[in-house]
């Protein structure tokens, strides 16, 4: 039998490829960062090509440092930005456009024009999403009424749409040459266009944006027997892997992270954060500000879902400390400042760069700093930071909590910010709840490569999984209720300054 089961974890400022054992150990590892396109503001792409290019290095790289051969992988997983959205050309496998990454606003006048003439009711029953710029549907539209010969490509059938696990595994699978067109029903699910009850493309959806079904993959199991095709490896040592997993990055996190039963939930830390609670086979629609969302599929099981609190900008916030501001040198280094005070000062950072995601949905909002005196300093800042990534953790706890009934016990967590123990000691403090890491603390692509061992018999069972988890570190509250109530007060005003900012039509 092979040893290994591997995992491409494509995200949005980096791609990295691992393998797992039967353990879930990590025993292989090497990422790439890509370019971040910043044409203007609010505008975020990345470029297609360099994602191929930098998903085919890191594979390989892999596989040359471990001297391994094809048969050494009983399978791979993908897993992915979700709602990133990628448009291209069948016939010479070429982008019609870069790839609009889910943080762009540009798509904000669609939104609000789907808002106001009711048609976001219909998305919303049919979808679990509310129109917004965050979702790939907006984004294909933007392309066919932009981009020179985007529309009458897709009129003849040569437009290719899907989001970066669909242009990735349509190259694995050969690309031009006989390439398979596929995602996952949590992909699709990211998209506006899919039906939550048909697990399938939905006309009446496709019809607000003017999109052709020929556009669009085939929806397929997130951990399929059948298998979406293989990964052809070159080189000496190179053969066919079978690609048998696909979830978006959130929901593979949170098979990562073994959340396999309603009630139990998990966050992760990224560019974004993303909570998602397990609600089981029954669709919760939420009154608070969440979106419904398919959380897995497992072969012909019936599907699984979630409730969702998506953050748009909460490692990324970092970034901006160290890229835009150069107060730090590096994402570390932000502990570092922050602890050099005892507490924000009277700042609150809310970085609302692409507009404020759940539970606001407010496109009109940009990125606030208020507070601020002479005696703040940028350790301040940095603390407001980090405080900024807790704070909108909670505002989805709470509607959670409304939406489903269930208060939390512990938050599991997962993802890069986690490893600042400041940061994840003031989310303990800030939720009034322990917050416990794994020991394998890259659930998302340790969820890709469960999905991909699971459809090839590499684990039996969910309950396998489970006996993988491990509990690594553990932050319990510090704060007291008053202090706890008195931020979060601070924290809702200061929510309340980034709102009606950008005037959308």
């Amino acid at each position: 039998m092979a040893d290994f089961i591997g995992a491409v974890d494509q995200g949005t400022t980096s791609t990295r490829f691992m393998l797992f054992d039967h353990g879930g150990n990590e025993r292989g590892r090497f990422q790439l960062e890509h370019e971040q396109i910043l044409p203007r503001a609010g505008w975020v792409e990345h470029n297609p090509l360099e994602i191929r290019e930098r998903t085919e290095t890191v594979v390989r790289t892999v596989m040359n440092q471990m001297g391994l051969s094809a048969s050494d992988l009983a399978a791979i997983g993908v897993t992915n930005q979700r709602e990133t959205t990628v448009v291209w050309d069948r016939r010479s496998g070429r982008p019609l456009y870069n790839a609009i990454v889910w943080q762009d606003t540009r798509t904000d006048r669609i939104a609000s024009a789907l808002e106001r003439d009711g048609r976001g009711d219909v998305i919303r029953r049919k979808a679990g999403l509310p129109p917004a710029t965050y979702f790939s549907a907006g984004k294909v539209q933007w392309i066919l009424e932009n981009v020179d010969g985007a529309r009458e490509a897709a009129e003849r059938g040569d437009a290719l749409f899907g989001n970066t696990d669909s242009w990735l595994m349509w190259n694995f699978t050969g690309g031009i040459d006989g390439g398979v067109h596929v995602t996952d029903v949590t992909n699709a699910s990211r998209t506006m266009l899919m039906n939550l009850e048909t697990l399938d493309w939905d006309d009446e959806l496709l019809s607000f944006f003017d999109i052709p079904r020929s556009m669009l993959p085939e929806i397929r199991p997130s951990s399929d027997p059948q298998g979406y095709g293989t990964v052809r490896t070159g080189g000496p040592h190179g053969g066919e892997i079978p690609l048998t997993g696909d979830l978006g990055d959130q929901q593979a996190a949170t098979v990562g992270q073994v959340c396999f039963s309603p009630g139990e939930a998990k966050n992760t830390y990224g560019t974004g954060n993303f909570m998602l609670l397990n609600t089981g086979e029954e669709l919760v629609r939420s009154k608070s500000g969440l979106l419904t969302t398919v959380c897995y599929r497992f072969g012909d099981a019936r599907p699984v879902y979630a409730l969702e609190g998506s953050i748009a900008v909460t490692g990324s916030a970092v970034q901006w400390l160290r890229d835009q501001l150069g107060i730090i040198r590096d994402a570390a280094q932000s502990e570092v400042l922050a602890r050099q005070v005892e507490d924000n000062g009277g700042v609150y950072f809310v970085p609302a760069f692409s507009g404020l995601f759940a539970p606001y949905w407010r496109s009109d909002a940009r990125g606030v700093i208020v507070g601020l005196s002479r005696y703040n300093t940028s350790a301040h800042l940095a603390r407001a930071t980090l405080e900024a990534i807790c704070y909108q953790s909670r505002d989805v706890v709470e509607a959670m909590a409304k939406d489903s009934g269930v208060d939390l016990d512990v938050l599991k967590v997962d993802g890069g910010v986690t490893a600042n123990s400041l940061c994840m000691q003031l989310q303990a403090d800030i939720l009034g709840v322990p917050v416990s890491r794994p020991k394998v603390a890259e659930t998302t692509a340790l969820g890709a490569a469960y999905a991909a061992g699971l459809a090839v018999g590499f684990w039996k069972d969910t309950d396998e999984l489970r006996a993988n988890w491990n509990e690594g570190e553990r932050w319990t509250p510090t704060w007291s209720d008053e202090e706890r109530a008195a931020g979060y007060r601070g924290w809702q005003k200061a929510v309340e300054r980034t709102l009606d900012w950008v005037d959308v039509q």
